[in-house]
């Protein structure tokens, strides 16, 4: 089995116009990028550069326009079932209870139910949701919202585990907590992680290894960072490291310019 579990070879994607006006945008180009086994990989870049487009990729819900996607060493042919996909926006049903919607997965893959009950139970208290399982999504907080959103994913087992800002909604110090309970649990069993944010911070506390990805259109990686901070690590303290602030600055020094282009695209297109 290949030691690569999500390679990225020479991706484009482009996209048609609605209209079919023969008009043609190209959100990302001759992409390569790889994840390891067990790897923490997070991806960094301007707003609208094609940063979930990648995951979308990953996951098999998008067909490259050129390029090849391997899952461990294996062409990825529609849905990618070896990978897990924590939404930015939450996507638990307000019909079903917190542990009915971590059951879902499990239900799919006929799991019986007794079984799959079982193990989402497990999961919500692994995440710190014992005693609220009968509570509906209306009945919690963003936080614990979040906390059933990530047992929902990890209660599957997936190898590969794709995670779209699934932080960013939440209060500072809510966001801390589920990132050191992200991190705590990633660390049980190292499973490959794509993580999309848009919080420089948040890559560097989390992970092995930082991509930045340049301004659309066309994004592609330009810069690629290890990160040397030893684990286990608080993603609050972790900040104070000299390493920590080291490393902001080299990442930064490359990330800014593209956030200014960006930016300036927007100011163009909403003129």
């Amino acid at each position: 089995m290949s030691d690569v579990a999500l390679d990225f070879d020479c991706i484009t994607v482009t996209f048609r116009s609605a209209q079919d006006d023969g008009q043609r945008y190209t959100a990302v180009a001759d992409t390569t990028l790889r994840v390891r086994a067990g790897e923490f990989v997070s991806v960094v870049g301007p707003t609208g550069c094609g940063k979930s487009t990648l995951l979308n990729i990953g996951a098999g819900l998008l067909q490259p326009s050129s390029g090849a996607v391997k899952v461990f060493g294996q062409p990825l042919l529609g849905i990618n079932r070896r990978a897990g996909y924590m939404f930015q926006s939450e996507a638990l049903m307000p019909w079903r209870s917190a542990i009915d919607n971590v059951m879902v997965g499990l239900q799919y893959r006929a799991l019986p139910d007794p079984q799959a009950r079982s193990q989402a139970q497990e999961w919500l208290e692994r995440v710190g949701l014992g005693g609220f399982e009968d509570r509906y999504p209306h009945q919690l907080s963003g936080g614990m919202r979040k906390r059933t959103a990530l047992a929902q994913v990890l209660g599957l087992d997936p190898d590969i585990i794709l995670m779209d800002e699934p932080f960013s909604a939440l209060d500072i110090q809510t966001r801390q907590l589920m990132e050191n309970e992200e991190h705590a649990l990633w660390a049980e069993k190292k499973k490959a992680v794509l993580f999309i944010t848009h919080d420089l911070d948040e890559a560097i506390a989390m992970s092995d290894r930082v991509v930045v990805l340049s301004a659309g259109p066309g994004t592609r990686p330009i810069g690629e960072f290890e990160i040397d901070l030893p684990r286990p690590r608080d993603v609050a303290e972790v900040r104070a490291d000299p390493r920590f602030v080291q490393l902001h600055s080299q990442i930064w020094a490359v990330l800014r310019d593209e956030v200014l282009k960006g930016y300036a695209q927007q100011l163009k297109k909403a003129a």
